[in-house]
């Protein structure tokens, strides 16, 4: 996997495949590559690294002329980080080329069947397999050879193919990873995220699992894997390019953790209507509420975090047993308890992650009633579910979310109190005061990044860390997990989250002299006993720093204060989170670490 995006059209397609893939730098990847399909014979270009690479190795594309391509960023599966097993991959007769997003879980006995024929491979990944099948399958007709070799594939995968007897033709295949087909004048698009693609069309269409597309200059021709014509439906992409670029910040993580209050009003707004939550037509009913007795918040990484605290303001205002479950781990729960009187709430940024569109099918098996929690509109996720709200966060380019979980925890406070006050739960009253709490969110997240403008002065309390701790209580906990994701993902130095009450059942042995710990403090109900964590912790030499409002009895014990708005406990971490990011990224930048794309990470993860 990373990202995918092809071209064929009047203009050169180099320079366009290029910028595509410069677009989708911001998922994270190790290699590169492109291919041209000009004159009977395609031009490859592989590189590791970044695809500035590509610019220089191909001279901005110009050593690369043709009208037809396709380009490739990867994160690798299968095989190491090398030119060799960088996409695009070409046949053993060079008729084919091809890149692939996802895993052929059946590749090693294909291989095996192409091995015994005498084909060479000449990379370690499975995408290959796929390559050498079409040349195998190939009798001249381009379609007949997609159609044989996709119907010999399992498992996950995004195709981009060109085939050297038909320049100016591309196909694409979707089993379970994001396609998008850009349609444009004279000239048509296909790639794995949109943003590649809004710079030349605004027109899509989002492909279909069990779907393949034709793609010309003269148009798309949408099929079944058998061959059998479909019909597409074409949608308005209403995301702008200035959204997607930096706007004169050093780096998009910190433009985008400024633009949070803005994000998080635009996930508030539409949803309330004179003073009442309202999540549209299409919404869950309060008879539709009333038959769940249980809810399961299932997602991965930030957006599981962003679960928990959801988890704690659903459980406190209705009442409801709320389990959150990672989803790479759901799908394999075999208790039996999931069934017709379960609400599963899935949460997910890009609305492909696998591992989450993998456990609401198994979940919609059992007879469970899914609603998603997505950003990006007709995604996956939100195609499979049965109710969507999607967060309206706009483009997220920074591979460690921030405004992406924010909104996610601000639609999870929305639905916590409409579900409250649909089941009764509450009075008119505590309705009206929590709904008003909920508006005035992004001006307390505002008060929040101005209240810590000078927190890049305490980069040098993490100069020399190679352990960093977090920890707090309830509502604290949660955020903690989420504070301590992030400075792991973008510094790379070790940190970890613990409930605060159970770091003296083993955790509080890690303590030396130096040891920095973040308390997160923000739980007023709970200062106490957070405060004597800070003191157990002290006593083994931790330097502490506590994030929590002035005045509150944690801040007299802490060697350092991270101040942060007071709020009610139960719409908390919302804000407190701000700290924590901005944190993480002034001591990644201290460190000179690559902040917008961290090694080894991807933005959407599309494999299990």
């Amino acid at each position: 996997m990373c990202g995918i995006i092809g071209y064929t059209g009047f203009e050169q397609a180099a320079p366009i495949i290029l910028d595509g893939l410069t677009k989708i730098e911001y998922r994270g990847y190790d290699s590169a590559g492109i291919a041209i399909n000009a004159n009977g014979k395609i031009n490859l270009v592989k590189t590791v690294g970044r695809v500035q690479a590509l610019y220089d190795r191909t001279h901005d594309g110009k050593d690369m002329p043709g009208v037809c391509g396709i380009g490739h960023t990867r994160w690798g599966t299968h095989g190491a980080i090398s030119e060799r097993n960088a996409h695009p991959h070409m046949s053993q007769n060079g008729k084919f080329i091809l890149a692939h997003n996802g895993i052929v879980e059946n590749y090693t006995r294909l291989k095996a069947d192409l091995l015994a024929k005498g084909v060479v491979f000449k990379s370690d990944t499975d995408t290959e397999v796929v390559v050498q099948l079409l040349e195998a399958n190939y009798t001249g007709d381009f379609k007949e050879a997609v159609i044989k070799t996709v119907a010999m594939l399992e498992g996950t995968f995004a195709l981009m193919i060109t085939c050297a007897d038909y320049p100016g033709t591309l196909y694409a295949v979707k089993q379970n990873a994001p396609v998008i087909l850009g349609l444009g004048e004279k000239e048509n698009l296909v790639a794995s995220d949109v943003t590649c693609l809004i710079s030349r069309t605004k027109n899509v269409i989002y492909m279909e699992d069990g779907e393949m597309a034709e793609i010309t200059t003269e148009g798309i021709k949408l099929f079944d894997f058998a061959g059998n014509p479909k019909e597409y439906e074409v949608k308005t992409v209403d995301w702008d390019i200035a959204s997607s670029e930096k706007g004169g910040y050093e780096h998009f993580m910190i433009k985008e953790i400024f633009e949070q209050p803005q994000a998080v009003r635009s996930a508030i707004s539409p949803r309330i209507k004179d003073g009442k939550i309202n999540f549209g037509e299409k919404s869950l009913t309060a008879e539709d509420l009333k038959k769940f007795n249980r809810i399961i918040i299932t997602a991965c990484g930030s957006a599981y975090y962003a679960g928990l605290a959801g988890k704690f303001a659903i459980e406190k205002l209705c009442g409801i047993p709320v389990q959150t479950e990672l989803a790479s781990e759901l799908r394999y729960n075999e208790s039996g308890c999931i069934d017709e009187h379960t609400l599963v709430i899935a949460v997910s940024q890009s609305g492909e992650t696998l591992d989450t569109l993998s456990a609401i099918k198994d979940c919609k098996a059992c007879g469970a009633t899914v609603m998603s929690i997505v950003n990006v509109v007709e995604s996956s996720i939100a195609r499979a579910s049965d109710f969507v709200a999607y967060t309206y966060a706009g483009p997220e380019i920074a591979v460690a979310t921030t405004k992406g979980y924010s909104t996610q925890v601000a639609v999870l406070y929305l639905f916590a109190v409409y579900t409250a006050a649909a089941l009764g739960r509450i009075n008119s009253g505590e309705y009206t005061k929590l709904v008003s709490e909920i508006n005035a969110i992004p001006e307390k997240m505002e008060t929040c990044i101005e209240m810590n403008g000078g927190i890049e002065c305490m980069t040098p309390l993490f100069d020399k860390a190679e352990h960093v701790f977090f920890i707090g209580r309830n509502t604290d906990w949660a955020v903690a997990m989420e504070g301590a994701l992030k400075l792991k993902e973008i510094s790379y130095i070790h940190a970890e989250a613990y409930a605060a009450g159970e770091m003296k059942h083993g955790t509080i042995s890690l303590i030396e002299e130096g040891t920095p710990v973040i308390a997160v403090c923000s739980n007023m109900r709970l200062q106490d006993k957070t405060a004597s964590n800070i003191i157990e912790v002290k006593a083994r030499g931790a330097e502490v720093t506590m994030v929590g409002p002035k005045g509150c009895e944690s801040e007299k014990q802490a060697n350092h204060c991270i101040y942060i708005p007071e709020m009610r406990d139960v719409f908390a971490e919302i804000v407190t989170v701000i700290p924590l990011q901005m944190l993480a990224y002034y001591v990644a930048k201290a460190r000179g670490c690559d902040i917008d794309k961290p090694r080894n990470l991807a933005k959407s993860v599309t494999v299990e």
